[in-house]
């Protein structure tokens, strides 16, 4: 740690203190002592990474001047999304990577899990920009994928899907034009009108005015100990727009009660308290997130101190699934700033307490010491001013809200097993069919940092999870924890930000995508030994034409399993919108039952098992065989 005079308290994207630490370390020619590079695995279970042998051939480029060998303390450091959609209406869900530093790139599946390069013919490239997230959604119920892309100051953009696998730039006639820092972007209909409505959150300025003509790109604040300049900026806040039902929509954030506290990063939209309106959670980089109950007057109001309590202080991704098996839906939240208390460690000293302190919270964002030390307890109380909070509103780590019913949460994170280190993205699934759903975390900070691995917390069916990265072939990186080439003569490590799932093959078994930070992505497929399973593509008609807000429930004795149709979540990110469960050795299901965003019920007696089901929804509540 640096001298405590040096302490910056708002050091927190990235760091807490780096008096001491000079230039020169970026020299340093050594790969870490700890961490050497390890061989090439494959594993004859779990999963396989094969983005290269599948055809995605994509590199996120980070900007040289922002990163790298000139590090900046911002929010270029994010990286970039990735969104899953089938956008050529083919049945097979297509993969669209956000970029940097050169174009965005669109792929299309072929129907068995490789992919072919879609990008130009498609016209959704956007190399002129920093892109972030993206999400697919049918906003015009014309029964094709939109795309709505948001930017770091480039602008955000709506394209319209022409239904012959190319799209239109409709961004300016349909009310959507913005110009600032977006992040995570959602479609969803707030007033139960049929037609999907969409909610924007945005950070703050945090860059600033100089503008790289090379690079088309605005310059960020901050040098290497010049977080003050981007936390003290002036915050954005989130917009929310209103679908005219015409291809146009109304700005009516104003009112709205969804503004939110600015530095907003994700958000997971669900009917928390099951009222039949769908309300809205977002994560904050840097104070408590926010739970939003929707009046069902176009009006949301924050509930979140009296529904969930305590929150994440530095969340980046959230997540609705459940965790338990007991047909109510939970929300997961992964914190990755408040694991940054060891401050900027160029020369890794610092691993082996972060291996130490993996799994641990703490009471004070600059970690374990920080009661006994005045400099420390001053800086916290700063903090507090600061960015507005109190430090009885926020938890300094990841959290697991349990839902207990009747509108009420519990945290239970420790008890569940989900504390991580360095966490980005997060995404959701049962990979291995068992019945319980598992959950993937994207993590690591890559260059100058030291590696950090992802990972794959495995459901253990009694609503506790095992991290088995390493012994299911998401760990260690296939071509070793280095990239190819260094970076100032000094080796650096890959990391990921954002990850997403869907079934690429149509196998019956969940896979996974990361997009990576300055670094190809990663495909994970799926090779877990075959089990039951059932899956569901449903088109709305009385409700949005994508169903996004459908629950499915699955009923096998006294046994209940939800799952939800989402948006985009889990950070910049857009998972497959076909729902699926894993049935282990189930060999027949008393009934599903689907919630429409309507309202309205639809219930399925015994339907067919290892197959996707193509669901309509009824012009009537009916019970009907499949």
């Amino acid at each position: 740690m640096s001298d405590k005079k040096s302490r910056f308290p708002i050091l927190i994207v990235a760091v807490c203190a780096v008096a001491g630490l000079s230039f020169y370390l970026y020299q340093t020619n050594k790969p870490d002592a700890v961490i050497s590079q390890p061989d090439a695995v494959t594993s004859d279970t779990g999963f396989r990474e094969v983005a290269a042998k599948s055809g995605l051939d994509f590199h996120m480029g980070f900007l040289p001047n922002e990163q790298g060998g000139t590090f900046k303390i911002n929010l270029y450091d994010h990286g970039c999304g990735v969104a899953i959609g089938d956008f050529n209406g083919d049945g097979y869900d297509d993969i669209y990577f956000l970029n940097q530093l050169g174009p965005n790139a669109l792929f299309e599946n072929k129907g068995d899990g490789t992919f072919v390069e879609k990008t130009v013919e498609a016209g959704v490239a956007l190399a002129d920009r920093i892109s972030n997230g993206a999400t697919f959604a049918d906003y015009d119920n014309d029964g094709d994928q939109d795309l709505f892309v948001t930017s770091t100051r480039g602008g955000n953009v709506l394209f319209q899907n022409r239904g012959n696998g190319t799209f239109q730039d409709v961004t300016d006639k349909s009310g959507l034009a913005y110009v600032g820092h977006s992040q995570t972007v959602a479609f969803f209909d707030f007033d139960n009108d049929g037609h999907l409505d969409l909610y924007v959150v945005n950070t703050a300025e945090w860059t600033s005015n100089e503008f790289d003509e090379a690079a088309s790109y605005y310059v960020g604040k901050g040098k290497l100990r010049g977080l003050a300049a981007v936390i003290d900026s002036p915050k954005e806040y989130n917009l929310v727009y209103h679908n005219n039902r015409d291809g146009t929509f109304t700005n009516v954030t104003e009112g709205s009660g969804l503004k939110g506290r600015g530095w907003a990063s994700d958000v997971a939209i669900f009917d928390y308290d099951e009222d039949g309106s769908l309300d809205v959670f977002v994560t904050s980089m840097f104070g408590p997130d926010q739970l939003y109950r929707n009046l069902g007057n176009g009006k949301f109001a924050d509930v979140t101190k009296g529904v969930l309590g305590r929150t994440s202080f530095g969340a980046i991704g959230s997540k609705v699934f459940d965790y338990n098996g007991d047909g109510k839906l939970d929300i997961v939240i992964v914190d990755m700033h408040s694991d940054m208390w060891m401050g900027l460690d160029y020369d890794h000293t610092t691993l082996a307490v972060a291996k130490k302190f993996e799994t641990e919270k703490f009471e004070f964002f600059y970690g374990p010491n920080t009661a006994k030390d005045p400099a420390l307890m001053r800086d916290e109380e700063h903090l507090e001013g600061l960015l507005d909070f109190r430090h009885d509103e926020v938890l300094f780590g990841n959290v697991l809200f349990k839902n207990l019913g009747n509108g009420k949460f519990k945290e239970v994170t420790e008890e569940a097993n989900l504390e991580t280190f360095w966490p980005w993205g997060v995404a959701t699934s049962d990979f291995d069919n068992d019945g319980h759903e598992d959950v993937f975390m994207a993590a690591g900070m890559g260059y100058p940092f030291y590696y950090w691995p992802n990972y794959l917390m495995m459901n253990q069916g009694d609503a506790t999870f095992a991290d088995v990265a390493d012994s299911q072939g998401i760990e260690p990186p296939v071509k070793g924890i280095y990239l190819d080439e260094k970076i100032q003569d000094r080796y650096a490590v890959r990391s990921s930000r954002c990850a997403a799932t869907a079934d690429f093959d149509g196998d019956g078994r969940v896979d996974i995508i990361t997009n990576n930070f300055n670094h190809r992505p990663y495909y994970y497929r799926n090779s877990f030994p075959q089990k039951n399973y059932i899956a569901f593509r449903l088109t709305g008609t009385t409700s949005n034409r994508d169903a996004i807000g459908a629950t499915v429930t699955l009923t096998k004795g006294k046994r209940r399993m939800i799952r939800l149709l989402q948006t985009a979540g889990g950070y910049l990110s857009q998972s497959s919108k076909v729902i699926h469960f894993g049935l282990d050795d189930l060999q027949q299901i008393d009934q599903v039952e689907i919630v429409w965003p309507s309202g309205r019920r639809q219930v399925i007696p015994k339907p067919k098992l290892n197959t996707m089901h193509r669901i309509t929804e009824p012009k009537k509540e009916l019970t009907t065989s499949d």
